[in-house]
């Protein structure tokens, strides 16, 4: 068979403002040019997997409204999309059924809503895709597609097939994705990441990641990876006896964690000898009481809201950025959240801030909650569920109040002037220490 894997790719913003704004502030700029440039590590990863004897072709999708026809000579099409993408790939689904493609959807969205994705397909992926692949791709053989396959989130990342980076034309990307492990023991209610495919948190093997930065090495002469986990170092002994191998293939990259990381002045020295350049933390809030009761299991981050500014600090010294995220429209913040988070950012000396909406995700427990609260102002409206446009009642501002802040913060941070001081802050204080 000749397969098609299409990925919804691209950045949404429903906005006309925040568009306006994205055109001429640097930092918003740079930040969607880093966003839209990942590759869909999961369709490539199943590219991977795909017995020899099928061929495989991987397409982005930026604009479908731009494309001026559909690929053709495909015996089956596979698309996974975000969220706010949705729509379009529901469009594009479609247009190829009509054509007589047979289609499978996939992803965390379709995960979430199973019965909405399967009336624009032949067939439906729910959970982890490598453990129904093979199945798929028989059943698609013989003419015999089931109209659901469902994981039980039991798969086990040591047989994770190399993902086909060959498919890609490296020269349009500036970091490829490599995954460490999936799920996340916080389970913040916001959440919509693998949390939504699996229960339990698991590890890939060193062994099984390494050959994949090789791969990406062989491929790709001075690459940028970025560790595609929900949270990176929660197995910080994984990470001590990864990091010394991954120091010696001299590659430079990214990855989320939570702040516990920066209480381990060992861990820190590898991660910088081993090319680390970036980490990206959710601190969600600079005001403790915004962050009580954010996790479904414990309070872990509103106990440790003091150490956000020693954390950057620590972080920072050893010459790694720290790229501080916080979630606008909690429960708790009041119009008074923005000179707040503006006012951190200036203090803590953070090289970069990534600032977003409270977004109600389907599937998540915040968008459950916000439904039984009456609080969504539209329940499928999945074209707003792009972090940066507004679907809920907040609890203490009015709705005006939220957009109106989040878009004079976003000025604020992400003016030329702004966003030079914080880089120059870091070049004298921090990066003489990598």
């Amino acid at each position: 068979m000749r397969i098609g894997l299409i990925a919804m790719s691209g950045i949404r913003v429903c906005d006309t403002r925040l568009l306006e704004m994205g055109l001429t502030l640097p930092g918003f700029v740079e930040r969607s040019k880093v966003i839209a440039a990942l590759p869909s590590l999961g369709l490539l990863t199943l590219a991977g997997m795909t017995p020899a004897q099928h061929e495989c072709v991987y397409i982005e999708v930026e604009d479908i409204a731009a494309m001026k026809g559909l690929p053709t000579g495909l015996d089956l099409v596979a698309i996974s999309s975000y969220s706010a993408q949705m729509g379009e790939a529901y469009e594009l689904a479609d247009r190829f059924c009509a054509q007589g493609s047979p289609v499978v959807l996939g992803g965390l969205h379709v995960t979430a809503v199973p019965d909405e994705a399967a009336q624009h397909a032949d067939a439906v992926v729910v959970g982890e895709g490598e453990a129904t692949w093979l199945n798929v791709l028989d059943d698609a053989q013989h003419g015999r597609l089931q109209p659901m396959y469902r994981s039980d989130g039991s798969y086990d990342l040591a047989a994770s097939p190399m993902p086909a980076f060959d498919l890609l034309d490296i020269s349009k990307y500036n970091r490829l994705t490599v995954q460490t492990s999936r799920g996340c023991p916080m389970r913040c209610e916001f959440c919509a990441s693998s949390t939504l495919l699996i229960e339990r948190y698991k590890q890939k093997p060193i062994p099984v990641v390494l050959a994949e930065i090789d791969r990406i090495c062989e491929l790709w002469s001075r690459p940028f990876v970025e560790f595609a986990d929900d949270n990176a170092f929660v197995d910080k002994q994984y990470w001590r006896e990864l990091l010394p191998e991954l120091a010696q293939r001299h590659v430079r990259w990214f990855a989320e964690t939570d702040l516990s990381v920066h209480k381990d002045d060992e861990l820190l020295t590898l991660l910088r000898d081993a090319g680390c350049v970036e980490l990206l933390i959710g601190f969600e809030s600079p005001t403790s009481d915004a962050l009580a009761g954010l996790e479904l299991r414990s309070d872990w981050k509103a106990a440790h809201s003091s150490e956000h500014a020693e954390a950057v600090r620590r972080i920072q010294s050893h010459g790694i950025r720290v790229n501080g995220c916080f979630i606008l429209g909690l429960d708790g913040h009041t119009p008074d959240i923005f000179d707040a988070v503006y006012d951190f950012a200036r203090t803590s000396g953070l090289f970069d801030v990534q600032i977003t909406y409270l977004t109600p995700f389907p599937g998540t427990p915040v968008y459950d909650r916000l439904k039984r609260e009456g609080r969504l102002l539209d329940e499928t409206a999945w074209d707003r569920c792009t972090l940066f446009d507004v679907n809920y009642q907040p609890r203490d501002m009015t709705v005006e109040q939220l957009r109106d802040g989040f878009h004079r913060l976003t000025t604020r941070l992400y003016g030329e002037e702004e966003t030079r001081r914080r880089k120059d802050y870091f070049n004298r204080h921090c990066a003489r220490r990598r």
